[in-house]
């Protein structure tokens, strides 16, 4: 299975000036968990509903701030004729849940965990992902505190 055969390819995006309240925004208005920031068609940092409460609501920012000063950069990419395999290992490498997917440099698509296990309908594969995702991004929680 390919990532075409699996994204979304209504991506919300914003520009890098954009006011962090607005993509906030964004998220709620679209229900969504991110905002890829781009400039022309080319993806250049992505925000996520973590960001902004980690970043923004926890941290020292302030809603008025650009897009850029809190987006993850650069930003890891897929391409749509990627094996589902192989974007699957490229997101537990990066310790991502979404992965943004481009047609050589053009944004055309975003694959998050949820559409794997939707889309693929295994459901074994998402969660196993997910495992792995989190183990990667909190290896002391993961192994110290919950004993695995």
């Amino acid at each position: 299975m390919l990532l075409r055969e699996i994204m979304t390819s209504s991506v919300v995006t914003a520009s890098p000036r954009t006011p962090l309240r607005r993509i906030a925004e964004l998220m709620r208005d679209r229900n969504v968990g991110s905002v890829v920031i781009e400039k022309g068609a080319r993806p250049v940092g992505i925000i996520t509903d973590r960001d902004l409460a980690i970043g923004v609501l926890a941290g020292a920012g302030d809603p008025g701030d650009p897009a850029e000063r809190c987006a993850t950069s650069p930003v890891v990419t897929g391409e749509e004729d990627m094996p589902l395999e192989e974007a699957a290992a490229l997101m537990v490498s990066h310790r991502i849940r979404r992965l943004p997917v481009l047609d050589a440099d053009r944004l055309v698509g975003i694959v998050t965990l949820d559409d794997i296990a939707v889309r693929t309908g295994n459901l074994e594969v998402a969660q196993q992902m997910t495992a792995d995702v989190a183990r990667a991004a909190f290896p002391d929680f993961y192994f110290h505190q919950r004993g695995g």
